[in-house]
């Protein structure tokens, strides 16, 4: 049995439905990301996980038991909020015992339990200090230490690097991702950033528009996107999106693009289960990752079918550990990643490497990915 399940839920506003039957199965101790952009659902779907939002229909069980209409208090679940949600009038001892004391805990309980977290999170210098003595990144280890120290069934966590700056959020990441590893908690973290969702979860929810687009592993959402949604979402830069067509060969296939002067361009592409749907002559979309167009030199040298062709570089932008350039093909613009040190100037013709191995094709109307 699932450790949280969510089965066949709706939110609806009156006769707005802003979320559209999510299916959702969690086990105990997984680290489950709902990814996408603002306004998708995602903070609406831990809300009501939470109770702070009634469930519309459908039914939302956590260990077993039905948590539809269960007061929040009563749930054992502990969130942290995007705005840390502290008490300015108290100490960051108290604010983070507060949730306890609340719930009638004995005092040497409660200050051992303080100890415990403020050890893990290194944050027993700052007991005795109140929040408007913090900095963002102090404030919310404080946010996290209250959350830790009830030891629920389920922590909800609500985009809560978002107000931190860039190197913080790095930090802090990294700080999440080993809490999850040291303590195995069952955890549901909502983000718009597809880097968090890779580096943290264990599975990742891609919603958009109140609806799952896909739910599956890090490596299955990257590699093997559902739609062009998700191949466009996921990953920065995101997938190169080319239109192409379809030519077929007996067993073999291809896409037909343009290079940068127009002139066509044959690139084989894998034959999956799905090629009875295929035809010789169909418009699809051809997507393929940054790092599969590269200098010779940087290919994958496992990759079963590369493609070398020359082709005009337009810009380059330097990196530090790569060097990313936009070429033309198929009309637009595509973005490759090249090796820092990739012999590569602006207005240049050089040579590229595409993997075909890592590409995907989608249909044209549905957006559905086909191979």
């Amino acid at each position: 049995m699932s450790f949280l399940k969510i089965e066949n839920v709706t939110k609806s506003y009156g006769s707005l439905e802003v979320l559209h039957r999510v299916d959702i199965d969690v086990e105990e101790g997984e680290f489950l990301v709902l990814v996408g952009p603002s306004g998708c659902g995602k903070s609406t779907l831990l809300n009501m996980i939470a109770g702070l939002e009634e469930i519309s229909s459908g039914e939302m069980s956590i260990k077993g038991k039905v948590m539809n209409g269960v007061h929040p208090s009563k749930r054992n679940i502990a969130m942290v909020f995007q705005s840390y949600a502290l008490y300015p009038n108290m100490t960051v001892a108290q604010n983070i015992t507060f949730g306890l004391e609340m719930h009638h805990v004995p005092k040497p309980e409660r200050e051992a339990a303080m100890n415990r977290v403020a050890d893990m999170l290194q944050i027993k210098p700052l007991l005795s200090r109140k929040p408007g003595q913090l900095s963002g990144g102090q404030r919310q280890r404080v946010a996290m230490g209250r959350a830790l120290v009830r030891n629920p069934d389920v922590f909800l966590f609500d985009e809560p690097l978002s107000n931190l700056d860039a190197k913080l959020r790095v930090d802090m990441r990294t700080e999440i991702k080993k809490l999850h590893q040291r303590l195995g908690t069952t955890i549901v973290y909502v983000t718009h950033d597809q880097i968090e969702a890779m580096t943290l979860s264990t599975r990742i929810a891609v919603m958009n528009g109140g609806y799952i687009q896909q739910l599956g592993t890090p490596k299955q959402i990257y590699d093997n996107p559902a739609n062009i949604f998700v191949a466009s979402f996921m990953g920065s830069p995101s997938m190169n999106m080319l239109p192409a067509t379809l030519r077929l060969n007996g067993a073999d296939a291809s896409v037909e693009i343009t290079d940068a002067q127009g002139q066509p361009v044959h690139l084989p592409v894998p034959v999956s289960p799905d090629a009875a749907r295929l035809y010789d002559g169909r418009s699809v979309i051809l997507g393929i990752r940054p790092e599969a167009v590269t200098d010779p030199d940087g290919a994958d040298k496992n990759a079963t079918t590369v493609v070398h062709l020359r082709n005009l570089v337009d810009i380059i932008e330097p990196a530090g550990s790569d060097t990313f350039i936009t070429t033309t093909m198929a009309g637009g613009d595509v973005i490759g990643r090249m090796r820092a040190d990739a012999d590569v100037a602006p207005g240049q013709v050089c040579d590229l490497a595409l993997n075909m191995d890592k590409a995907v094709l989608f249909d044209v109307e549905s957006q559905i990915r086909i191979q």
